[in-house]
């Protein structure tokens, strides 16, 4: 299994959205290495969803249910999504600042790569943020 972090605005999609819809299709994504970021996503690799504005942070984790196919929202077969469900919401976010201040999560993409919209996550980045949550 692998882990993945996917950014959306809330005001475009949040984790409320998603818990309501109990499952979306992750499209719109125009950029190459986070395409090739969901190309690399598995049926039932975890992911947490973070918010990129307002209160950056992560707030709960979706499974992956269907891998990589042909984004609906563009003719171009560059692109391609995933379908994600809500598995939980974590018991308290993990605040941007929060992970900027860690050692540990202080070295994920979400950081070192800041515009990635589709990031990898490390297991040891994984378990650390869980932690921090509480979860």
């Amino acid at each position: 299994m692998a882990y993945w972090l996917l950014k959306t605005e809330p005001g475009d999609y949040c984790w409320d959205d998603l818990i309501r819809d109990k499952g979306t299709l992750w499209d719109g994504v125009r950029n190459y290495q986070a395409r090739n970021n969901l190309r690399e996503m598995k049926k039932g690799d975890l992911c947490f969803i973070y918010h990129s504005v307002g209160p950056k942070e992560i707030v709960g984790i979706a499974r992956v249910t269907k891998e990589a196919y042909q984004d609906p929202t563009t003719a171009d077969e560059a692109w391609v999504c995933v379908d994600i469900k809500p598995a939980k919401r974590l018991k308290k976010p993990v605040h941007l600042s929060d992970i900027k201040a860690d050692k540990v999560l202080s070295q994920m993409a979400l950081v070192k790569n800041s515009r990635l919209s589709v990031c990898p996550v490390t297991k040891k980045e994984w378990d650390k943020a869980l932690k921090t949550a509480g979860s």
